[in-house]
């Protein structure tokens, strides 16, 4: 069983008192992996709740660029929305700045192979630091989506939502090529712009790229328990070999995640820190906290339609780890 550490108080002393706990031995580079929150978004984690802990540790603060289009698709903007939200108190590293690299995985239902940035490797240990809060696709995201999503490249967060060839908008089109010069399959051809099913790889390059907005993530073609499959699946591959350890922050509890300009206020708060060395019981385990604290037996149902649990017992099935565990507070 694993053991899991709560801090009711949420300060940066306490995130270093929950660090003391579950530790990596020191021996190289230490890298904090968290999200800087979108551009308007208000929800996100304050930084000043990192200061000690990247202090005490020397160190690096990195993410990875989405899959949607805005400010934090491209390395340079997304640099500066964590600067605006304050995190420029240690280094910043956006690992898929020069691209990525694939790496066989075996004994999985629905990838063969796993996504990677290219700076990954850079890290000797991760502390996965993740804002628990509710998520519509995943009913609430913490430290699996920050593991599976939060550090795949590109194409690895493209393949885990699609289940085809991008949207295409044809009549947005002007020809200019750049979707077919930067397309790794040869997949796209022009007037009329087509992309070929067989030779798509599924990289998102062609959305990223095209200044008319031709492209689009075809959000709808992946069933919610298929994606969190799959979400389930990349952070068991991510996971794998590395050393981490898992902070979750459950404080301005949104039904919609850090991702969202406009993610509505709280509907919880407040409700303290956990962590441990186990992400799905830390996630577990926060799930339960919240459900206690809001008096529902399935809080992120209630407020996003969709329930948490199903990423739990597929992350358990596939052997990742168990849900099982015993809360200490410190």
């Amino acid at each position: 069983m694993a053991i899991v550490y709560y801090s009711k108080a949420i300060n940066a002393e306490s995130v270093w008192k929950i660090y003391e706990k579950i530790a990596i031995e020191k021996q190289g580079r230490l890298a904090i992996k968290l999200h800087f929150g979108e551009r308007g978004n208000r929800n996100y984690l304050d930084p000043a709740l990192l200061y000690i802990l990247a202090s005490r540790l020397d160190a690096v603060l990195v993410e990875t660029n989405v899959l949607y289009l805005g400010p934090r698709r491209e390395t340079a903007t997304h640099l500066s929305v964590a600067k605006e939200h304050g995190f420029d108190f240690a280094p910043l590293h956006i690992l898929d700045a020069e691209g990525d690299y694939s790496l066989p995985y075996q004994g999985l239902s629905h990838f063969s192979e796993v996504r990677l940035p290219l700076a990954i490797d850079e890290y000797d240990g991760y502390i996965i630091y993740s804002h628990f809060k509710g998520h519509i696709m995943t009913g609430f995201g913490g430290a699996i989506k920050n593991v599976g999503m939060g550090m795949a490249s590109i194409p690895g967060k493209m393949v885990q939502h699609s289940s085809t060839i991008p949207v295409i908008n044809a009549g947005a089109c002007v020809s200019c090529g750049l979707c077919k010069k930067e397309c790794p399959g040869g997949a796209i051809t022009l007037e009329p712009v087509v992309i070929d099913p067989l030779k798509c790889v599924g990289c998102g390059k062609c959305i990223g790229v095209c200044p008319q907005q031709v492209f689009s993530i075809p959000w709808g073609s992946t069933g919610l328990q298929v994606f969190q499959e799959r979400l389930v699946e990349y952070a068991r591959m991510i996971s794998d070999g590395r050393k981490m350890v898992y902070i979750n922050v459950i404080d301005k509890v949104s039904r919609l995640c850090d991702c969202d300009k406009g993610a509505p206020p709280p509907f919880a708060a407040k409700i303290g820190i956990v962590g441990g060395t186990d992400m799905v019981a830390v996630d577990k385990a926060s799930l339960d906290l919240v459900n206690r604290h809001t008096g529902f037996r399935d809080a992120f149902l209630k407020h996003t339609g969709v329930s948490g649990d199903y990423q739990l017992e597929y992350a358990e099935r596939i052997g990742l780890s168990s849900r099982e565990y015993e809360l200490i507070e410190v």
